[in-house]
């Protein structure tokens, strides 16, 4: 089965030349999601505001590809500060739900503008 691109209007641009994800037969990789709105602008303001933000873009490309975020075996996350992370994991807990809770990992790393972004792979198998 080819690759098949998803963009959708329903979540924030991508930040460059690059899908919002690419479903390859059972498996949905979904691109990093920024705290931004669909028509671009940033979502600034609490940790908690960006996380809320950068997970409604996740899940609105993951909706766009036939999926939900309650099929993502693999979860990446970048913080700016990882002094977040005790707050990021309660937020995490709203979005990414289930018995079977996908691998994560979690990364600090000098992000620009923003607190947070998250990327995810999901199975629809």
């Amino acid at each position: 089965m080819p690759k098949r691109a998803i963009i959708t209007d329903q979540a924030a641009p991508a930040g460059g030349p690059y899908s919002h994800a690419v479903v390859a037969g059972d498996t949905i990789y979904l691109a990093g999601a920024v705290p931004a709105r669909p028509d671009g602008t940033r979502v600034t303001g609490s940790f908690a505001d960006q996380a809320h933000a950068a997970f409604g873009n996740l899940a609105a490309v993951a909706q766009a590809a036939g999926a939900s975020l309650d099929d993502a075996v693999r979860v990446g996350v970048y913080l700016r500060d990882f002094g977040d992370f005790a707050e990021f994991n309660e937020i995490y807990k709203q979005y990414i739900k289930g018995d079977n809770l996908p691998v994560r990992t979690t990364l600090p790393v000098p992000l620009v503008g923003f607190d947070i972004e998250i990327d995810a792979v999901l199975y629809k198998g």
